[in-house]
């Protein structure tokens, strides 16, 4: 049994063992060093999973504060409308009382003065039928008939 092939076979088998222990350590290291990559990669993946999910949570409650404010920025405008829209109307009504109150006294004031021209006018009227019915004498029916002829002449005057 000592024959040269056995030895060969003998330190072959001693060779491969002595590989495969020292290969077997390194497949092994390069295998934990690949599953060490692999788990710090997904802790990695992991981390920026829920770094993303805080994003999103963040940028979602940004969203629904700016709604809420860009609502209550609309209710402001709204009510700041309606506030000026009464005031408008409030200050257009005190307008319109102002100028209707000016155009009664400038009403009231053309016609005091209309009156008084008219009495002026009678006045006058009258006057001048009297001075004509002391100037001819007359009798009391032609008279008469003097004051209404001057009341007839009365509207040619007054216009």
């Amino acid at each position: 049994m000592n024959t040269p092939e056995m030895w060969v076979a003998i330190a072959f088998i001693i060779f491969a063992a002595l590989v495969w222990k020292k290969a077997s350590g390194a497949i092994t290291g390069l295998l934990d060093a690949r599953a060490e990559k692999i788990r710090a990669e997904l802790d990695e993946a992991q981390r920026l999973r829920e770094d993303a999910q805080a994003l999103l949570a963040n940028y979602q409650r940004r969203q629904r504060d700016a709604l809420k404010e860009a609502e209550a920025i609309i209710a402001h405008a709204r009510e700041e409308a309606d506030r000026l829209r009464s005031q408008a109307g409030a200050d257009l009504e005190a307008s319109l009382k102002r100028r209707e109150a000016q155009a009664m006294d400038r009403i009231a004031q053309a016609e005091a003065g209309a009156l008084a021209e008219v009495r002026n006018l009678t006045v006058d009227i009258a006057m001048d039928a009297s001075r004509r019915i002391l100037e001819t004498g007359i009798q009391p029916a032609q008279a008469d008939k003097l004051i209404e002829q001057s009341i007839a002449e009365l509207p040619k005057h007054l216009h």
